[in-house]
């Protein structure tokens, strides 16, 4: 995952290919065509923001689908020892040339996790939320493009719809951001169309819930689980911001990998919501931590955070249907599992 950029960064060799359609790359491998790569046990798949919560998530379920991996993440909110073996993790910020790192391992998919992901931070930094969400991105697609890559799974976030007239949100409900965050995924999604019709690569765009799990930090985009077990560690009251009635869809983070994986083989040039379908307020989601650890004393509640939104709640309908793809970890089995993580840290 990306936030800030390091001080040190890997060297690329800055090279000039000329921008052609992604079908030039199958003209090199005879025999062969765009569905190939799905009918394959083993696929080379880039993922950028590898070594983060949900990205190393989506890394262990790749290799265990024999599929091979190279990570490319700054490590500014990522951990080394969070990507596991035999992936390959390449330290780079996804603003610095890409080149050498495509011509290298030769990725057919390019899975993009690596992002600004602090909806507070996007709004004291738009413009540092901008490089990385936006420009980085476009460095990405525009890469990908150059060597041939067959398909990019662009993840986005349900930060696009900002506050919702109707619920639950689907596919075509409005989209009126209302955080740089939010705006910066949109744009990102645009990208994403344009590019890669332009380029001929397929692409699947995913909008998930709040994603929560093992390894999540605490700073990122829905991070109050952690950011409550964090308190309850130290002994400190966590903070509701708002009244707590403000509702939101969970997403169990082994639940999202597994969408993303089903995006390899199905869900061309389509975007898609992927949550639970539970509508879950801030203040239960405190109870339930608070049960599950043992807390004694009553909630804190303070002011509302600029560009959070009210309610928030998926319909996956179409994930569901066309995807073959379902949630299997409610919230209940999934948070129990997070705070045994955190106790065993």
């Amino acid at each position: 995952m990306l936030r800030g950029r390091p001080l040190a960064r890997s060297v690329s060799l800055r090279l000039r290919p000329t921008l052609t359609p992604a079908s030039c790359f199958w003209r090199c491998h005879p025999g062969e065509s765009r569905a190939t790569p799905r009918s394959r046990m083993h696929v080379k798949i880039l993922v950028t923001g590898g070594a983060g919560f949900l990205g190393s998530h989506l890394v262990e379920l790749l290799l265990q689908l024999g599929h091979s991996v190279t990570v490319v993440d700054n490590l500014s909110t990522g951990f080394a020892h969070y990507v596991p073996q035999p992936a390959q993790l390449i330290v780079h910020d996804i603003r610095d040339p890409l080149e050498s790192i495509f011509h290298e391992n030769r990725p057919e998919v390019v899975i993009h996790l690596a992002a600004q992901v602090s909806v507070p931070h996007s709004i004291t930094d738009p413009a540092e939320d901008a490089s990385v969400n936006i420009t980085g991105y476009i460095n990405v697609l525009q890469t990908a493009a150059r060597f041939g890559v067959c398909k990019v799974i662009m993840i986005s976030s349900a930060a696009v719809y900002g506050t919702p007239q109707v619920l639950p949100l689907t596919e075509d409900s409005a989209l009126a951001p209302q955080s740089p965050y939010g705006l910066s995924k949109m744009v990102g999604e645009h990208y994403t169309r344009l590019l890669c019709k332009q380029y001929g690569m397929a692409y699947t765009i995913l909008r998930p819930a709040n994603i929560y799990g093992p390894r999540q930090q605490t700073e990122g985009d829905g991070a109050v689980v952690p950011t409550f077990l964090q308190c309850f560690a130290v002994g400190r009251d966590p903070i509701i911001h708002g009244d707590g009635d403000q509702t939101r869809d969970f997403i169990y983070v082994e639940d999202m990998a597994r969408a993303i994986v089903a995006s390899l083989k199905a869900g061309d040039n389509r975007t898609f919501n992927v949550g639970s379908g539970v509508s879950v307020s801030i203040r239960d989601l405190w109870h339930r931590l608070a049960d599950l650890v043992g807390w004694q004393r009553e909630p804190l509640f303070g002011p509302e955070r600029p560009g959070d939104i009210k309610h928030s709640v998926m319909d996956s309908t179409e994930a569901i249907r066309t995807l073959g793809w379902k949630p299997c970890v409610d919230l209940s089995h999934g948070l129990a599992r997070t705070v045994e993580w955190w106790q065993s840290r």
